[in-house]
């Protein structure tokens, strides 16, 4: 038996990893500048994280839902104080797909409804419901096809108002910023409209910030950047466990819980929730969040200066820039000669920057210096 081969995988085989540096089998380092689909959030191997993992290790590490699991009440506490959405309650699952598909489960319960609304270039996980709701197509199986997903233009308000119109939607459901979309960010107004839409046709809003929540735009989750946005629903994973799997669904008071309404085996179990905490402790303690946005705004403001580079979309530490030129060749220098992680998008000419939150201004100089001169090399186009 073999791995089924459905990842186009670089030659490189990680070893060993600190920070924002990883080191393969060869011995060589590199510069990780996108996280593991932004998953690294805290660095590689945070001193405070492998510590609070092995500690955990040493007691328990698992046991199912069916016991009184302390670490999980310690652990919605924090996430409520640190997200500012202390009055939520907090579903634990294991990937954002998870995450979405159990927020559409609760929309649906909620209003008695199946329709729901997503957006064009979208993305919100691989399992049935999730995949349901972009549109790529490479990805949607005959079986994900649904007439209830109506996928519409991203930020066309007036789109969303005509389909609700016509009834039976459960739920819309967005991105803070979309990611693989190309870091699209969306317009105030447009997140603004969706609330109030959404409140007077009776349907739920969900956030989806699997990749732009955790501190990675400079605020706790994306959405707020808009001031007043409460959405009914936010979904979590990828930045909170800094690489151990765990998602979670924040949901707001309105929602009633009934026992067996959702359910999971493997969420919220010991292991998961130490190393969910271990990350909100280091970003509090190290106030990433403000690191996040500081390099973030040093980093966009140094990318528009090269030539080469069309456009920088983005918010803090999560940014994506266009060039005058296809991205898979720059990205195939900066792994091989530069030694950098990135990452691509669905656009063609769109490299994606997701690394640790604690990443210094002197890494960021260098990738710069670096991505100057490739763009310079006529070779590479």
């Amino acid at each position: 038996m073999k791995p089924f081969d459905v990842y186009p995988l670089i030659d490189i085989t990680p070893v060993k990893a600190s920070g924002a540096k990883i080191w393969d089998d060869q011995g060589t380092e590199y510069l990780d500048l996108y996280g593991g689909h932004a998953v690294i959030s805290i660095g590689h191997s945070h001193p405070h994280y492998t510590k609070r993992i092995k500690e955990q290790l040493d007691n328990i590490a698992f046991y199912s839902n069916s016991v009184q699991i302390p670490l999980q009440k310690e652990l919605s506490k924090k996430l409520g104080e640190l997200s500012e959405y202390p009055d939520y309650d907090l579903f634990l699952c294991n990937s954002g797909a998870e995450a979405n598909e159990n927020a559409l489960k609760l929309a649906s319960f909620e209003t008695g409804k199946k329709g729901f609304i997503s957006f064009s270039k979208g993305f919100h996980g691989r399992t049935s419901g999730a995949v349901a709701l972009t549109d790529n197509p490479k990805i949607i199986a005959p079986f994900n096809q649904h007439d209830h997903v109506h996928i519409l233009p991203f930020g066309d308000l007036e789109a969303v108002e005509k389909q609700l119109k016509e009834g039976e939607i459960a739920g819309i459901i967005v991105e803070g910023i979309q990611g693989i979309g190309g870091i699209q960010v969306p317009d105030p107004a447009f997140l603004n409209g969706l609330s109030r839409l959404s409140q007077e046709y009776g349907a739920k809003l969900i956030l989806d910030e699997v990749q732009s929540g955790y501190g990675r735009t400079g605020k706790f989750f994306a959405h707020q950047w808009v001031e007043g946005l409460k959405p009914a629903l936010i979904t979590v994973a990828k930045g909170m466990g800094n690489g151990f799997p765990i998602g979670g669904v924040l949901i707001s008071p309105e929602f009633k819980a009934s026992h067996g309404l959702l359910g999971t085996t493997f969420g919220g179990n010991h292991l998961a929730c130490a190393a969910a905490l271990a990350v909100l402790e280091v970003i509090e303690e190290e106030n990433l969040i403000q690191s996040s946005l500081e390099n973030g705004e040093f980093l966009i403001k140094e990318l528009e200066k090269i030539e080469g580079v069309t456009e920088v979309r983005g918010k803090g530490l999560m940014i994506g820039f266009d060039m005058d030129r296809q991205a898979a060749p720059v990205r195939k220098a900066l792994i091989h000669e530069y030694k950098t992680f990135t990452g691509s998008s669905s656009g063609k000419n769109t490299i994606r920057l997701l690394p640790p939150l604690n990443i210094d201004q002197k890494a960021l100089t260098l990738f710069l210096q670096n991505l100057t001169s490739i763009l310079a090399a006529k070779t590479v186009q």
